[in-house]
């Protein structure tokens, strides 16, 4: 039998079972909300990350079915991953372009995180040897891109509704630390790209309250001219523009896809890196362990191991 590793440390990986779809029927929800579930196969206590995922190119990725890179490794250390499938995934788009809140679905995508901590009990119970096994006190949230709006919004940033003028604020406090992925920054005058005006959303978000403790990635080359000519400074607006406690993760070299974190091999990767991935899986994990287990040094170590010396992924920083 294999014994758990301490908080200070990753510990060896363990087989991970995954499981999908949980299926839980939502009121008011145009479709089932569908879900998948990873875990390693060994250990108890185990806490939660909820993965938000993005709105990318592929059919499939932005899905319960993307982001495996993070999410098996994630899991083999000793985390529960759920994963939703947002009503903006294209596997959807057929049956949900109609429906009230398309094409964004700012508000259901934050929603469905709620539901799933709501039904916590329902889904450990449905997932084959995972009943009794969860910490529901310890979860954590990730998201990339348009999950990391997604996860901003969780953490505590508030929204100013384009229908209503309204601030909105959708915060779930049992949500107790956040990774944001490539997210998109602030609004305002910076927010002069093409894609601007289609997706006004994006810039409506105040992260002066997001005040949860989080760690925000962001590539150096990652340049997204479609909304603005802030160039790469713009996806660490979540880290510059929020309170503190924020981790600031700088990859070296990183585009949008962060080396090809959405899923093995794929096309739409312009920056594909599995090494930089690897690391990524590394950080992420222990970042969200120290967080989870105040006082564990997993995150200091990692960071010594993997972004010091001659030859950095990246740089970090704190306040």
């Amino acid at each position: 039998m294999s014994t758990a590793p301490t908080a200070d440390t990753l510990g060896a990986p363990v087989p991970v079972l995954s499981f999908s779809p949980v299926v839980l029927s939502v009121p008011g929800r145009p479709v089932d909300l569908q879900v998948r579930v990873s875990a390693p196969a060994t250990g108890t206590n185990l806490p939660v990350i909820l993965l938000s995922h993005g709105h990318g190119p592929s059919n499939n990725l932005s899905s319960l079915n993307g982001y495996a890179p993070l999410t098996n490794f994630w899991a083999a250390h000793g985390f529960v991953v759920v994963q939703p499938t947002h009503l903006t995934s294209s596997t959807l788009t057929h049956l949900v372009a109609d429906a009230p809140g398309a094409p964004d679905f700012w508000r259901s995508r934050a929603e469905d995180m709620t539901h799933i901590l709501d039904r916590l009990d329902v889904i450990e119970n449905a997932v084959p040897q995972l009943a009794g096994r969860i910490d529901h006190t310890k979860v954590a949230l990730a998201g990339h891109s348009l999950g990391g709006f997604t996860a901003a919004l969780l953490l505590g940033a508030g929204l100013t509704d384009p229908d209503t003028g309204n601030v909105v604020h959708l915060v779930e406090p049992r949500i107790k630390a956040g990774v944001l992925l490539a997210a998109p920054g602030r609004g305002g005058d910076v927010l002069n790209g093409p894609m601007a005006e289609q997706w006004p959303i994006i810039g409506a978000v105040d992260f002066s309250t997001m005040t949860a403790p989080a760690l925000v990635v962001a590539g150096d080359k990652d340049d997204s001219r479609h909304f603005t000519d802030t160039g790469p400074d713009w996806h660490a607006d979540p880290y510059t523009l929020a309170p503190g406690p924020k981790t600031l993760l700088t990859l070296f070299g990183a585009e949008h896809g962060l080396g090809g974190i959405a899923g093995y091999d794929a096309a739409e990767t312009t920056d594909e890196n599995p090494e930089r991935v690897a690391v990524l899986a590394q950080l992420t994990a222990a970042y969200l362990r120290t967080a989870l287990h105040p006082g564990a040094s997993t995150w200091q170590i990692a960071c010594e191991e993997l972004t010091t010396g001659p030859d950095p992924v990246g740089q970090v920083e704190s306040k």
